[in-house]
């Protein structure tokens, strides 16, 4: 669908009761410049969450099909049910929800709707929507355009992808830039959110799971109710644990060479064998992991094999954690890169829509790729702790979307060879990275 229009529709809806006194929110959005370009919120009544969320998607998408009726949309919203029901992975079991989801699906044709779960921090435009629309129901009215200050809150998000002012680097001061415009937004004061530190030895262990790097929810104020936030609300249970294992050295490891899945697939070398053995034996120390799943790429099949002969388990291969393809560039140092192909480097660099020379794999596509591949893991493995023996992109990608930072963060992580990195995933859809990095076992 290439030249099409394309639109953003982020949705939400609430009941303060659930069942209770409820309301939707949807706005349309210009993805490349963060326009809003339509907006809508109604008091429904009586209803649960599910339905005033469900409620929110089909006024999203009308409002979408208003301004073009060929145009792409991307729906994104932190109702994991809504949008599962809707790609087709979940089955839609609720009487209430099979008219809605059913109206909805009937609203654009198929091919142009794709459907993306964020967590409630990115959904604030929405959210807000939403509660604007509840407050009016509770005077007796019903919402009003005119009276909206949701835009505020699209405005701070904005904020949160400006590069900080200041000296590059300097992330105390982005981060006090991106609090002020929160607080403008919210009318709360300007103050860094508390975080509790994990030890490196509940890292992988179920037992006190939920208390690492979790950020609290904002005080309720009176248009909101609270959310639940593992570590600080009720229990979301044991989450499902991502231990992120970087294949050991290859020959091209240690000559900075591009190795990706366009290349010559290379064997580990022996430093990468040893590498391997020595991981096996920290996992087996750790005891924790229950399933293990590899990339197809052989550097990481034979990590994984010995891993899985020291555990007494078997590895599934995963095409879903393969490594970018980096096209011309496999085999090429960075410095060759340069050399040979200065503006497609330069243009990789400043934007993750940019592929390598020659039909290689873009971070915006690897993203989409390597986020349905978790989607799918999560689904299988709820729970469990399972390895993930994979590469120096899909490793930072998953780390990325855990914390929400922007495409720019993959240049700014160090993966070493063997080295692990684990990220929890919560059953409210929250995640918390746990470990970056970690190469004690090489030493």
């Amino acid at each position: 669908m290439h030249g099409h229009v394309r639109f953003v529709v982020e949705a939400d809806g609430g009941s303060r009761g659930n069942p209770g006194p409820a309301g939707y929110g949807a706005v349309v959005l210009d993805p490349a410049t963060g326009e809003t370009l339509a907006e809508r919120a109604e008091y429904i009544g009586v209803a649960t969450n599910n339905v005033a969320e469900y409620k929110g998607l089909i006024a999203g998408l009308k409002a979408a099909r208003e301004l073009s009726p060929d145009a792409v949309v991307q729906v994104r919203m932190d109702s994991k049910l809504v949008v599962e029901q809707m790609s087709g992975r979940w089955k839609i079991k609720h009487p209430d929800m099979k008219p809605l989801a059913a109206e909805a699906a009937k609203i654009l044709p198929r091919a142009q709707v794709t459907y993306e779960w964020i967590p409630r921090e990115r959904n604030k435009h929405a959210d807000r929507l939403a509660n604007e629309a509840m407050d009016a129901g509770k005077r007796g009215e019903q919402w009003e355009p005119s009276a909206s200050s949701a835009a505020l809150d699209a405005s701070a998000a904005r904020a949160l992808a400006t590069p900080p002012a200041g000296p590059p680097g300097d992330a105390a001061k982005g981060a006090a830039a991106v609090r002020a415009a929160l607080a403008t937004a919210s009318g709360a004061p300007a103050t860094a959110p508390a975080r509790e530190e994990a030890g490196a030895d509940t890292l992988f262990t179920e037992q006190g799971a939920t208390a690492s790097g979790r950020i609290p929810a904002p005080a309720p104020g009176p248009a909101q109710a609270p959310s639940a936030t593992p570590g600080w609300g009720p229990d979301m249970g044991t989450p499902a644990t991502f231990v992120l294992l970087r294949h050991g050295e290859t020959a091209l490891t240690p000559q900075k060479r591009f190795s990706g899945s366009g290349g010559t697939d290379p064997e580990l070398s022996g430093a990468g064998r040893r590498q391997a053995s020595a991981v096996a034996e920290a996992l087996a120390a750790r005891g924790t992991v229950q399933t293990i799943v590899s990339s197809p790429l052989r550097r990481c099949r034979e990590t994984a094999q010995a891993v899985a002969d020291r555990l007494g388990l078997t590895v599934t291969v995963e095409e879903g954690l393969r490594e970018v393809d980096f096209g011309a560039w496999e085999g090429l140092t960075f410095g060759e890169v340069r050399e040979r192909f200065p503006d497609d480097l330069q243009a990789w660099l400043d934007s993750p829509k940019a592929a390598p020379t020659g039909g290689g794999e873009s971070f915006t596509a690897a993203t989409r790729r390597i986020s349905a591949t978790r989607d799918r893991l999560l689904a299988a493995h709820a729970g469990r702790t399972v390895l993930l023996v994979t590469h120096v992109t899909p490793v930072k990608i998953l780390v990325r979307l855990a914390l929400g930072a922007p495409p720019e963060a993959l240049f700014k992580m160090e993966l070493s060879a063997a080295s692990l990195s684990a990220v929890a995933y919560y059953a409210d859809g929250n995640a918390s990275v746990r470990l970056l990095n970690d190469t004690s076992h090489l030493r």
